[in-house]
C-alpha cells in the first residue's frame, strides 16, 4: 500500500486547526513519567541489499518445524489439511475480502458463511450456528453472557478446572468488572466429581461450562453434567473439539444447550498461535440471544435463491451498548476454510479422521506407559490427547525431545501453565496429543527418544 508522509505545511496546518504550536506542545498532555527519556539507539540504515541479508541471517536461525514430529497438543492440533483448502481461500474474491458492510451485495461470501452454519449444525446437531467467532477462549465467554441473558441470571457462572486454562483466564477477565462471579470447580482426578459440581450449582447460576473432551484430553460425563445444569435452571454450555464429533455422541444428543470450538483443528494451519475461529452454535429458542453474524437463506423479488443478514437487531451497528455483543465481525477467511474442509472430508472422512486420531493415541499411551518411570496421569478415557506423569529425574525431558526432532507438551505440574495441580501431581508431567497424520513409525521413535533420555 503507497504512504507519503505529511509534508511540514500540512502538520503546520493540522497544528493550527487543533490549536497548539508544534509536536512538543501536543504532547505535552502525556506525563512525563510515561514519555521515553533515552535515545532509541537504532542501528545505522540499511541498503535494501543489506537488509534482506540481514533478515534471512535472522531467519535461518529458526528452528525448521517441518524437520520435527509434532505430538503438541492443550488446544492447537496438526491436522491434516486437504490440498484443496488453499486452492478455494487463495482466490481473490475470498482472500482480499474484508467484512462487507452492504453484505447481501456480497452473496458469494453469505453463501459461504451459510453452507459454515449449516455443516456447524449438522456436526453439533445443534438448531442454528453464528458465522464464527473470534477463536474458542472468547467464544466461552460469549457463551456465559449469552446464557446470563438468557437466564437472566446475572450473579454466578460455573466452570470445571478442567476446561482449558487460557478460556477459563479469558473469562475471568471478563467478568473483573461486572458483578458476575466465576466459580470453578477443581477435577484433581482428571475429570468432575458430580457432588462437587451439584453443589456449586444453585439458582443463581446462569450456566455450567464444560469441556469435552477436556484440556487433559479425558471425556467427561457430560450428559450427568448437563441434567445437573437444567435441574437448577442453568443452561450447559459445552467447548467440544469438532474433530472428535466424527466419532464421539453430538453435543445436541446428550442436553447441551450452547456449544462452542476452537475450529482450529477444521483446515487451518497451527501458523504461530493465530489467527483461529471461535463456533458458537445453540437450541432454536436461545437464537435472539445469540452473538454474532447469522446469514439466513430467503428470496429475491424476482424468487431467486439469495442470502442475508438475519436479526440485525441484536448487533451493535443497530442497537449499540444494547446489543449482544460488541463483535461486529467474523474470521470470514478461516470460517471459509473450515466449510472448504469440512465439505472436502465430509461425514466418513470425519469420523474416518477421529476413529485414527482414537487408535493411535491409545496405541501411543500403551507405549509411553510401558517404559519405566513414566505413567498415565489420569486412569480415564480419553480421545486424542493424554496426560503423562514422570519422575524427578526426566525433568528436562522436553528440552530433550525438542533437541532429537520432537515437539510435546504443554508441560503440566509444578511451575507450568496449568494451575492447581500441584498438590496432586507432585511430579512433572505433560500432554502428548497424536493426531491422524502421525504414524506408528514416528511414535515409536518417540518411545524410543523418551526411553533413551
Amino acid at each position: 500500500m503507497p504512504y507519503l508522509f505529511n509534508t511540514p505545511q500540512q502538520r503546520k496546518s493540522m497544528f493550527e486547526t487543533i490549536g497548539v504550536s508544534g509536536t512538543d506542545a501536543f504532547f505535552e498532555q502525556i506525563p512525563d513519567a510515561l514519555k521515553l527519556n533515552r535515545p532509541l539507539d537504532l542501528p545505522a540504515p540499511l541498503t535494501e541489499i543489506e537488509l534482506e541479508e540481514e533478515i534471512s541471517t535472522k531467519a535461518a536461525k529458526n528452528s525448521n518445524l517441518s524437520s520435527h514430529t509434532c505430538f503438541m497438543g492443550g488446544g492447537a492440533y496438526d491436522h491434516f489439511i486437504p490440498a484443496v483448502v488453499d486452492e478455494v481461500v487463495s482466490r481473490g474474491e475470498f482472500y482480499t475480502a474484508y467484512t462487507p458492510y452492504q453484505a447481501e451485495a456480497s452473496q458469494g461470501s453469505l453463501q459461504a458463511f451459510f453452507e459454515f452454519q449449516t455443516m456447524i449444525c449438522q456436526l453439533t446437531g445443534m438448531d442454528v450456528s453464528n458465522a464464527s467467532m473470534y477463536e474458542g477462549g472468547t467464544a466461552v465467554s460469549e457463551a456465559a453472557f449469552m446464557a446470563m441473558r438468557q437466564t437472566r441470571r446475572h450473579e454466578k457462572v460455573v466452570i470445571l478446572g478442567s476446561v482449558h486454562p487460557e478460556y477459563r483466564h479469558v473469562l475471568e477477565t471478563f467478568l473483573s468488572n461486572l458483578q458476575g462471579e466465576l466459580v470453578v470447580v477443581e477435577t484433581p482426578e482428571g475429570t468432575a466429581d458430580l457432588d462437587l459440581v451439584s453443589s456449586a450449582i444453585d439458582d443463581k447460576t446462569a450456566c455450567l461450562i464444560v469441556q469435552q473432551p477436556n484440556f487433559f484430553g479425558c471425556l467427561e460425563d457430560v450428559e450427568e453434567l448437563c441434567k445437573i445444569a437444567h435441574e437448577n435452571g442453568a443452561l450447559a454450555v459445552v467447548s467440544v473439539d469438532p474433530m472428535s464429533l466424527g466419532m464421539l455422541k453430538r453435543p445436541a444428543e446428550y442436553g447441551a444447550d450452547i456449544v462452542v470450538a476452537e475450529g482450529q483443528s477444521l483446515g487451518i494451519p497451527l501458523q504461530y498461535g493465530g489467527p483461529y475461529l471461535g463456533i458458537l452454535a445453540c437450541r432454536q429458542e436461545f437464537m435472539r440471544k445469540m452473538p454474532g453474524r447469522l446469514i439466513g437463506q430467503t428470496v429475491d423479488r424476482n424468487g431467486k435463491r439469495c442470502f442475508v443478514l438475519n436479526l440485525q437487531a441484536r448487533e451493535q451497528h443497530i442497537r449499540r451498548e444494547k446489543a449482544t455483543s460488541n463483535i461486529c465481525t467474523n474470521q470470514g477467511l478461516l470460517a471459509l476454510r473450515a466449510t472448504v474442509f469440512m465439505a472436502a472430508m465430509g461425514p466418513n472422512g470425519m469420523r474416518e479422521a477421529a476413529e485414527l486420531c482414537f487408535h493411535k493415541s491409545h496405541y501411543a499411551a500403551e507405549k509411553m506407559t510401558s517404559i519405566d518411570g513414566i505413567e498415565l496421569m489420569f486412569d480415564r478415557p480419553f480421545f486424542k490427547e493424554f496426560a503423562i506423569r514422570f519422575d524427578a529425574t526426566k525433568s528436562d525431558i522436553l528440552e530433550k525431545l525438542h533437541d532429537s526432532g520432537f515437539q510435546v507438551g504443554p508441560q503440566i505440574g509444578p511451575g507450568a501453565c496449568f494451575e492447581g495441580l500441584e498438590n496432586v501431581v507432585g511430579v512433572p508431567g505433560c500432554l502428548i496429543s497424536v493426531t491422524e497424520k502421525r504414524t506408528r513409525t514416528q511414535i515409536d521413535n518417540l518411545v524410543t527418544a523418551f526411553q533413551s533420555n
